[in-house]
């Protein structure tokens, strides 16, 4: 991120999803040792390490699988063309949905909006975000109960 002060953003989380603060303070370390030994980013930047939080961003691919039945915002790059079905006109024209991801078809992002099934190539979407709701918070409650038991 620029500006008048330059910050090195990383987003972190375990492989279960879970992420607390001795964790990004650890990857936060690990960090700065990497960069004092390879200064792989010139000019003076602060780094700031957080984990994605439970409205995460989705960014990867392997996102919309893994949360799938779950409701986001998501921009394309461009408007819909076409969805192939009578539910077409409420969708063709749109490059912004909030809606129920549904997972994905090889490298197709489908999702319901407007009663409407849509797929798109995942190379389609400018931003995505999972929205905060119940569900959400109740399955990212259950997961921290899990990680803290595993301890």
């Amino acid at each position: 991120m620029g500006g008048a002060s330059r910050t090195l953003q990383v987003m972190a989380e375990r492989p279960d999803g879970s992420m607390d603060v001795e964790g990004c303070a650890a990857l936060s370390h690990v960090l700065l040792d990497f960069i004092e030994a390879e200064d792989p980013v010139e000019g003076e930047y602060e780094i700031e390490v957080s984990s994605p939080g439970i409205d995460r961003p989705l960014t990867r691919l392997t996102d919309f699988a893994r949360w799938s039945g779950h409701e986001a915002k998501i921009e394309l790059h461009a408007p819909i063309e076409s969805v192939g079905d009578s539910q077409s006109d409420k969708i063709k024209g749109r490059k912004r949905f909030r809606a129920t991801l549904l997972g994905l078809d090889g490298q197709d992002v489908m999702i319901r909006a407007d009663n409407t099934d849509i797929k798109f190539p995942f190379r389609a979407v400018a931003n995505a975000k999972l929205v905060l709701t119940d569900k959400l918070i109740n399955e990212n409650s259950k997961t921290r109960n899990l990680a803290q038991q595993e301890k």
